[in-house]
């Protein structure tokens, strides 16, 4: 079991004075690359800047309590945090400013995000795990505002279920459950939903987590009194403060941003309720100054009055630290012993402005000699072409001229010479082309790689394994199929467990998960509140420590409270930190074609474009869905399932080999063949269109049917195109709005795959109406596509191009 900072507090005063003294020196050195790093913005070396002066001391008091194995998610005023646990130099803090894509430089983002936003690296370079345990841990941080709380939550509950669950490597993830999660959050963003969600979800399930709050006074311009019911935002939760002997609530204490010794205090009390008693703890850290106002964007003395000016730079938490270093003494064997003279911090100051200084030299000249080195490789070869176009000795003099030159200038000046050039077949254009496509594709993967994972993992690399049937097979519910499947998964995956509304006492709303809890234990199969947003939270972080979280939104509408960390969050971890975390969770949800405006929406084409990054994935049945589950348990990507909501009580033959059998994505299934023309749908859809066709084909239209099965990745083998090279004819149906999903599908057909080239008639979709269906089987009927509505309008291509033979109905 790890100790905790109070057990570990009895030291000599010289190793104490060291302590103090290695403070203050890490204290000035992020305030001297937030002095610095503003001047390079405002110098034009980097185009924005935000920074964490004001907060050093709470942030070093924190670092104190942070052990290997913990984790923060946090967000971008953390600077002197991440300095202090060793997950930032002073080198990769200018890298970012400026960024720089090398990974070994900034391995927090490679350049993806700006300056500020911190990560540690969880994977190795195959996408394998480190030991999360051997190193101090930073989820990559959002900048989306509170964006980091539903995280930490999982973050934080993945310690509590490690103190139960293990399995096969899970000691590179938790020493017994022994870790915390940190959270930080600037005291304005407490006005955000998340917040307050996390925090409510955080004291019911008790879980290892201590949030700090950053209390300056405002957030941007707007004081704190007009973002929530209470200034005081401690005040405001003491109906969260727990009580003696129960075993909800929180603890929260109060500390000032610029009291040393109190806030060591404060922490070490923090660590003690969270890593030994599993109690959340929120530390509300008051008087917080920012001496540079919000960011670089602006002034904060456009809306702080000299009054608070004044006191922000009396309370400034290094001139108070420096004031309680020099006026502490103690009296030691009858000799008086002191921390330090003013001198000794002088010299500790100038030497902090020296080491940023050469640090932030060292960065800049390492992201200028990639630029130079590029410069270097190209001009030489368009400088070959002057003789070919009068026009390009005027390019490279415009490109000379400019005083600070980056990628794209260099990537202007190639392609302005190519297009001048066209037509040309000399060997010096060859040469210039044949750079240009070495060079691209290095900038593709500096800033397009790892949206998806690139490991051996990856879901597009989970073989096919077919369900197998047999004599014994028997005829079920289609909830029976996928709750067999989840026995078996949980069975082979000890690190598998499932959480949502209802999910766990009655096995969900429609007994997929029957008797799973009893068999598994509520740890495994749990209950949550109704809070969508931090179910998917939740899932995020336990995935983030090596679990494999099933986070299960009730229903498809329900998705949209969580569609801001989808989108966010979860979509962007692999991109965001080119290739350094993951989090394979699976979001399991059921929607389409049920009555009622609130559960029959199908808002696909929303989580289809806010949400690449994160597998989407459509069976028409439950043993689909099974398989699907299977398929995505090995793999790394994370991937949202939606199982038809009607389909639980329709039969399904079982095949004999739940749990094994697989769906492999981005491969569609032809499920009726016909030749004259391809009908194109997914999920609950299918059914009706199935059925559209057998009527079609009875008067005298052959009609081949495809179930899409997943919509990203979409048909990879191009399937859908050698269908409409038969057939001539494309038909897209779709139960989500008008231009929906059916236009992204369109899109893949007859862009991507160049479906054109075969139609003989234009291609048509079939939407449902721009609105909800109203409630009952009618308002199904009227507002989606009915089996009448696709007979009708397929009907009437035919009409179009063949009159005499199929007369209009009409």
């Amino acid at each position: 079991m790890q100790t905790t900072y109070i057990e570990t507090q009895q030291i000599s005063f010289q190793d104490f004075k060291n302590q103090i003294l290695e403070d203050y020196k890490s204290g000035r050195v992020s305030r001297e690359m937030s002095y610095l790093g503003r001047r390079e913005v405002l110098t034009g070396k980097a185009k924005f800047g935000i920074f964490g002066d004001g907060k050093e001391l709470p942030q070093l008091a924190m670092a104190k309590v942070f052990k290997n194995g913990d984790f923060r998610s946090g967000y971008y005023r953390d600077q002197t945090f991440a300095l202090a646990v060793d997950a930032l130099t002073v080198e990769s803090f200018f890298a970012q400013l400026y960024a720089d894509t090398s990974v070994e430089r900034e391995p927090a983002s490679a350049g993806r995000q700006m300056n500020g936003h911190f990560a540690t690296r969880s994977l190795n370079g195959d996408g394998s795990w480190k030991d999360l345990t051997a190193q101090k841990n930073i989820s990559s941080d959002i900048s989306p505002t509170a964006g980091q709380m539903p995280r930490l939550l999982g973050l934080a509950q993945a310690s509590k279920i490690y103190k139960s669950v293990t399995f096969e490597g899970s000691e590179k993830f938790s020493n017994g459950g022994n870790e915390i999660a940190f959270g930080t959050i600037g005291d304005a963003s407490t006005a955000e939903g998340h917040f307050w969600e996390t925090l409510n979800a955080a004291c019911a399930l008790q879980v290892p987590m201590i949030v700090s709050i950053w209390d300056d006074g405002y957030g941007i311009s707007v004081p704190t009194m007009k973002q929530r019911a209470k200034a005081d935002i401690a005040e405001m939760l003491s109906g969260f403060q727990r009580k003696e002997g129960e075993f909800q609530g929180c603890e929260i204490i109060q500390v000032k941003a610029w009291d040393y010794p109190a806030l060591l205090d404060a922490y070490a009390r923090a660590e003690q309720f969270a890593r030994v008693e599993s109690i959340p703890v929120v530390v509300h850290v008051i008087e917080v100054t920012q001496p540079q106002g919000h960011s670089t964007s602006g002034s904060h003395e456009r809306y702080k009055n000299e009054e608070r000016l004044a006191w922000e730079s009396q309370f400034d938490g290094l001139v108070k630290f420096r004031e309680w270093i020099l006026n502490y003494s103690i009296e030691i064997d009858g000799k008086e012993e002191v921390l330090a003279t003013a001198e000794e911090l002088d010299a500790i100051e100038d030497e902090a402005k020296k080491t940023v200084k050469a640090g932030q030299k060292t960065a800049w000249e390492s992201y200028q000699k990639t630029i130079t080195d590029l410069v270097q490789a190209v001009l030489p070869l368009v400088e070959n072409l002057k003789g070919q176009n009068s026009e390009i000795e005027g390019y490279i003099g415009q490109f000379n001229k400019l005083v600070s030159k980056a990628k794209k200038d260099v990537f202007h000046l190639i392609r302005k010479a190519l297009l001048s050039t066209r037509g040309w077949g000399s060997q010096e254009r060859s040469l210039l082309m044949q750079k240009y496509r070495e060079i691209f594709e290095v900038e593709k993967d500096n800033y397009s790689s790892h949206l998806y994972s690139q490991s051996q993992w990856k879901a597009e690399n989970i073989k096919e394994i077919k369900p197998v049937y047999s004599d014994a097979s028997e005829d079920v519910d289609g909830r029976v199929v996928v709750r067999n499947n989840f026995d078996k998964i949980f069975e082979k995956y000890p690190e598998t467990l499932v959480f949502g509304e209802d999910a766990g006492n009655i096995g969900d709303v429609n007994q997929g998960l029957e008797g799973m809890q009893e068999k598994y234990g509520d740890v495994r199969i749990a209950d949550t509140g109704i809070r969508e947003a931090t179910i998917l939270g939740q899932g995020i972080g336990l995935a983030m420590r090596g679990l494999r979280p099933i986070a299960e939104i009730q229903y498809l509408d329900y998705i949209l409270y969580c569609l801001q960390g989808m989108s966010d969050d979860l979509a962007t971890v692999q991109y965001r930190t080119k290739g350094g975390q993951k989090a394979p969770v699976i979001i399991r949800t059921r929607g389409h074609r049920l009555e009622g405006v609130w559960h029959s929406g199908s808002p696909m084409a929303g989580i289809l474009n806010l949400s690449k990054g994160i597998l989407v994935l459509v069976p028409r049945n439950l043993t689909k869905a099974a398989g699907f589950y299977n398929t995505m348990l090995q793999s790394d990507d994370p991937a949202v399932i939606v199982e038809c909501l009607n389909g639980y009580r329709l039969k399904e033959k079982q095949p004999d080999n739940l749990g094994e059998f697989t769906v492999p994505v981005g491969k569609i299934e032809v499920t009726k063949e016909g030749s004259d023309v391809t009908l194109v749908t997914y999920g609950s859809t299918w059914r009706i269109v199935m059925e559209a066709a057998e009527a079609l084909e009875k008067i005298g239209i052959s009609a081949e049917v495809i179930d899409v099965q997943s919509l990203i990745p979409f048909d990879l083998t191009h399937e859908i195109a050698e269908s409409v090279k038969k057939t001539n004819r494309l038909v897209v149906i779709d139960e989500d709005v008008e231009g929906g999903t059916s236009a992204f599908i369109l899109q893949q057909i007859l862009e991507k795959q160049k479906a054109f080239r075969y139609l003989d008639s234009d291609p048509l979709t079939i939407a449902a109406n721009d609105h909800r269906p109203a409630y009952a089987s009618d308002g199904d009927y009227f507002s989606k596509p009915s089996a009448d509505d696709m007979v009708e309008k397929i009907y009437a291509m035919f009409n179009e191009a063949n009159p005499q033979k199929y007369p209009a109905i009409f």
